[in-house]
């Protein structure tokens, strides 16, 4: 199952230090997100604002071996940085989607989703607070652009994908609250039975 949103404009919830507050990132430019695209490489960018919104500063990155999934969450940038898609989480223990064929641990079950997603795209560009920018593990939210001629022309956000199938799910604070409430809606169309909510042992959790 995959579902696609047409929602570009998320807000990104971020936490500067210890202080916990809303950044909300203007919407995506598309066609900008298409620009970067180069022949035979994936392209990253990662951008960086401040509370402001500004941009601060961008980095940019090209392989041609693409960026790969170390966990669920995370993917490598290079040897000294990771990206973890700020505020989503793998379910816990183990699960079974029979639809799918699948059995195995949640941690094997959303590296799977998140390995799938970096397969294809041409862009990967990502937002991150300005507070993230020399971090080894950097909270960005991001998104991916594929372009399939005559089949796929897609900007969209990766958080919501993964969520919206089933893959991940929403991380809460110590206090119980969702470090992501702008994927509300994703996370209803994933509990519908989709991935991990296929699993009444995870619709318990």
């Amino acid at each position: 199952m995959t579902h696609k949103g047409n929602t570009v404009g998320l807000a990104v919830l971020m936490l500067a230090g210890t202080i916990g507050w809303a950044h909300a990132i203007e919407p995506v430019d598309q066609s900008y997100v298409r620009s970067l695209a180069a022949p035979g490489k994936t392209v990253l960018v990662m951008e960086y604002s401040d509370a402001t919104g500004a941009v601060v500063e961008r980095k940019g990155y090209a392989s041609a071996d693409g960026f790969k999934a170390i966990s669920g969450t995370q993917f490598r940038v290079n040897a000294n940085t990771v990206v973890k898609l700020y505020g989503l989480e793998a379910c816990n223990g183990d699960m079974v989607n029979q639809t799918e064929g699948y059995t195995g641990s949640c941690a094997d079950w959303a590296m799977s989703g998140l390995s799938t997603e970096l397969e294809n795209p041409k862009v990967i560009y990502c937002r991150a607070f300005v507070s993230e920018q020399n971090a080894a593990e950097q909270d960005a939210s991001c998104y991916v652009y594929v372009y399939f001629p005559g089949a796929m022309d897609s900007v969209y956000n990766l958080e919501e994908q993964l969520v919206s199938t089933g893959f991940l799910r929403l991380e809460k604070d110590r206090a119980g609250n969702l470090l992501r409430p702008d994927l509300e809606e994703s996370a209803a169309i994933g509990k519908e039975g989709y991935g991990m909510w296929a699993d009444p042992r995870v619709q318990a959790q």
